[in-house]
């Protein structure tokens, strides 16, 4: 019974604490991309984050047109998550150095999977809904365009055919394979957390 409720709450926490790294992240995401901010999720994205980054803000400054303290609250909660997943999975935690490695890891896979389900979005909305007004479906565009316009200045014109999203899966699990895997087993990190996170 013990064992079951454990595991009942690493999963609340990976569920819950997940969300909301991925809401952190996507703050941070949005604001690089210049998406509308008038966007109703867009909203909900500043809200949810808001009361703990104005403290952040505070003491982080941008930088070069990003928000660093967004990224910040992104690994600071990331590495709460972790903490007590080994707590509640093996009562100790991880030296501090070993848990922000771990979870700069978990942050960039995220990063690759947010970019890899906006570009599936994409490509299925441009087959169904080509110029769609709805607010996720511009929000996902304006998401995937600065993944996208630099394969695009590379790519020839080939008549009005866009194929720099089939490039940018290329990449994106290029750098799942090179960066998060490699990344992932050079410091140790326990298989599956970056995927339960």
């Amino acid at each position: 019974m013990n064992n079951s409720l454990g595991m009942a709450a690493i999963y609340v926490v990976q569920t819950l604490g997940g969300l909301y790294v991925l809401v952190a992240l996507l703050r941070f995401l949005l604001q690089t991309a210049r998406a509308d901010f008038y966007n109703p999720i867009s909203q909900f994205v500043v809200r949810a984050t808001q009361p703990l980054l104005a403290p952040l803000r505070r003491v982080i400054p941008g930088f070069g047109g990003l928000d660093l303290a967004s990224l910040v609250l992104t690994l600071l909660v990331q590495m709460l998550v972790l903490a007590i997943i080994f707590l509640l999975a093996i009562g100790s935690l991880p030296n501090i150095l070993q848990l922000l490695v771990w979870s700069m890891v978990a942050v960039v896979a995220l990063l690759t999977k947010v970019f890899f389900f906006a570009l599936i979005i994409s490509v299925i909305l441009s087959w169904v809904a080509p110029g769609s007004r709805n607010p996720a479906a511009l929000l996902v565009h304006q998401l995937c365009e600065p993944l996208l316009t630099p394969i695009r200045r590379i790519l020839p014109n080939l008549g009005g055919l866009d194929l720099s999203p089939i490039f940018g899966f290329i990449a994106l699990r290029l750098v799942d394979m090179l960066v998060v895997a490699e990344l992932a087993k050079a410091t140790g990190m326990p298989p599956g957390l970056t995927l339960a996170l």
